[in-house]
Order: structure tokens, then C-alpha cells, then sequence
């Protein structure tokens, strides 16, 4: 028999490095391997709930762990409510703010709460939402890092075999603006006319220097420039935007529905992708949902497929699932591209379930 109440009975959080498949090099950074902890809340009612979040460096896996199980504790007892409980985290961490580690703690404990949640209903997370799973179109991300523009043409040629896709990603910022503009050419013919092309400078460049950039490049048939300065520079955002035609994207970093706001209100974006992980979870993405909604900006998502896929569903202003396979090596069934599209299964919960002899190979 279900418990009519169920509560937290406990946290559990495990750190893995994964190997990518494809090395991962952008302007402004390099990750060797895929550092994620593994996030399992035990529900008294013998659900569990789980996620997992990206920790972007291996240092970064050993405070993160810490500060996981340090919520998990704070949340023990309560009931199995997760928008009340993300809102009690929030408190808890108010002096040290809802950013970085602590913010990154919030969403994968949000998560794998909305997770558990779902599984106690008996349906798909999305559904639990108010929507039902449905195809929702993806990019492939899983690759065109910075490297020679010569070996992009074949990498786009393999991107888009792994799934039928419709579109991809490239990243920019190269030491060269012209090695930018080459390499934009070649994946643009690669992928043909009738695919979409987005573009990353992962926070690389500063005002002008993005400025500049962009103008050499606005004519090229992008379908967005992503992140062309720092995360929080929404005027340096909203200044690129105002130079050139091609739409600016932005928001992978956000913490919570405010900052989108204030973005919005600033001018800084066309279209906004937070990050499940930061954006403080399902609650914090709905939030988020609702101001793009009311603003009308097209919504996007950043990593997370596994849930990405069930949060779009539910998002009105719906617009691309960036696809990553990063964590698929430690999951028991990966999320899955179709023609183009991800769509959730139709069963309790987000989906996330793990392949534990990967993750006992995997954990550090």
C-alpha cells in the first residue's frame, strides 16, 4: 500500500567521471571527461528519485558531493513536496547564495524530488506537468568543438547520421575571427540547406570583441549566437544583439526566474536556454517557463536530455533540446534521438534509471 504522506527518508550522492565521445574543447575552456554526481532520494514509501548533475571540473565533484549530501540532510523528514522544499533550500542557503555549487545542488535535489514525485503517481514526469510526452526537435551538440575547420565536415557529416537531425551545433572563438568564419562555411555546407546551424562562443569574447564577431559572421545563415560574452554581461548581450540581424542566445547560467526577468527587461536575449542543473530544477524551470511565456522568448534547453525532454513538453514557448549523450554511458536507458526528435517515455517518473556495473566502473 502507498504511503498517503510520503517523506524524505535520505540522500545519496555518488561521483563519476565518464569519457566523452568526442573530445570537448571550446574558447574558453577544456573538460577531459565528463565529471557528474549521481543523485538517489530515497522516498519513505520505497520510491526513489534520481538524478544527476553536471560538475563541469573534477574538483568541483568533492565539494559538490558535500554540499548534496549537506541538503539531503536539511530535507530529511520533510514531505514530498518539491516546490517546497526548493523553496526551503533557497532559505537555508540565502548568506551564500543560490549560485555555483550551491545553486547546481538545488536543481539535481529539485530534480530527482520531481522525479519521485512522479514515480508516487503512477505517470510520466511530464504528464505530472499538465502535458503528455510528445517529440520535441534537438540539435546535436555532441561535437564540432574548436579544432581545424578541415576535420568539420566529416564530424558534421557523422553528427547528423547519429540521429537524422535536422540541426547542429558549432563552437566559435577562435584565436583567428577569420578560422571562425572558415569553419562556420564548411559545416554550413556540410549540413546542407535544409539544416539549422547554431553557434557557441561559450562566454569567450568581450563586448567589442563579440561585436566584431558577430558582424563577421551575420551573414552566414546562423541560426543563433550563443553566448558571445560573459553569462551576467546582459548589457554587453544586449549590445551585440543591437549590431547585428542573426538572434542572440543566452541563459544557461541563470539561477532562478528573476534574472530572466531582468535579462529580458535589458534586452539581452531573443531566445533563452536555461540549464535545468542551475535554473534551480523542474521548479526553477517552470518558473522560468511562465516569464517566457508572458515575454514570449522561445525556450531552449541546456544539457539534461533525460529531463529536458519532459520540461519542453510542458513549456509554452517550446523551441529547441540541445542533445548531449554525456551521461548515457551510467544510465540503464539513454535518452534517444528519432528522426530528429527526443520524446519521453511513457512511464512513471523522468526516465533515469542507472546501470550500476557502468557507474561501479565509473566512480571515483
Amino acid at each position: 500500500m502507498t504511503d498517503s504522506k510520503p517523506t524524505i527518508k535520505g540522500l545519496t550522492a555518488r561521483p563519476v567521471l565518464v569519457p566523452f565521445r568526442r573530445p570537448v574543447q571550446t574558447a574558453s575552456f577544456v573538460i577531459p571527461q565528463v565529471p557528474l554526481v549521481l543523485i538517489d532520494v530515497q522516498i519513505s514509501d520505497g520510491t526513489v528519485g534520481r538524478s544527476y548533475v553536471m560538475g563541469y571540473a573534477e574538483w568541483v565533484l568533492k565539494p559538490l558531493v558535500a554540499c548534496l549530501e549537506a541538503a539531503g540532510a536539511m530535507i530529511t523528514g520533510q514531505a514530498l513536496a518539491p516546490t517546497d522544499l526548493s523553496a526551503l533550500l533557497r532559505q537555508r542557503m540565502l548568506l551564500i547564495s543560490a549560485n555555483g555549487i550551491t545553486g547546481i545542488t538545488i536543481g539535481g535535489i529539485d530534480m530527482a524530488l520531481w522525479d519521485a514525485r512522479a514515480k508516487a503517481n503512477g505517470v510520466p514526469l511530464a504528464t505530472l506537468l499538465g502535458a503528455a510526452p510528445k517529440p520535441i526537435q534537438a540539435y546535436n551538440s555532441c561535437g564540432l568543438w574548436i579544432k581545424s575547420p578541415d576535420a568539420l565536415a566529416d564530424e558534421a557529416a557523422e553528427l547528423i547520421e547519429e540521429g537524422n537531425y535536422r540541426a547542429l551545433k558549432i563552437r566559435i572563438g577562435r584565436s583567428d575571427p577569420k578560422e571562425d568564419v572558415r569553419a562556420v562555411r564548411i559545416v554550413r555546407e556540410a549540413a546542407g540547406p535544409d539544416r539549422k546551424v547554431m553557434s557557441d562562443f561559450n562566454q569567450s569574447q568581450s563586448t567589442a570583441a563579440a561585436i566584431e564577431r558577430c558582424a563577421m559572421l551575420d551573414g552566414e545563415g546562423l541560426a543563433w549566437f550563443e553566448d558571445p560574452v560573459h553569462h551576467d554581461n546582459y548589457e554587453g548581450h544586449a549590445r551585440v544583439r543591437a549590431a547585428v540581424s542573426t538572434p542572440v542566445q543566452t541563459g544557461e547560467n541563470l539561477s532562478d526566474a528573476q534574472k530572466l526577468q531582468r535579462a529580458f527587461s535589458i534586452g539581452a536575449m531573443d531566445y533563452v536556454m536555461p540549464d535545468a542543473g542551475f535554473i534551480g530544477g523542474v521548479t526553477g524551470w517552470m518558473q522560468s517557463a511562465a516569464v517566457a511565456s508572458v515575454n514570449d522568448i522561445p525556450m531552449s534547453s541546456h544539457l539534461y536530455p533525460e529531463f529536458s525532454r519532459h520540461l519542453l513538453a510542458a513549456t509554452p514557448t517550446a523551441h529547441w533540446l540541445e542533445f548531449v549523450d554525456w551521461a548515457s554511458p551510467v544510465l540503464a536507458e539513454p535518452a534517444r534521438v528519432l528522426d530528429g526528435h527526443v520524446t519521453a517515455p511513457d512511464k512513471p517518473g523522468a526516465g533515469i534509471e542507472w546501470d550500476e556495473a557502468a557507474v561501479a566502473k565509473y566512480l571515483i
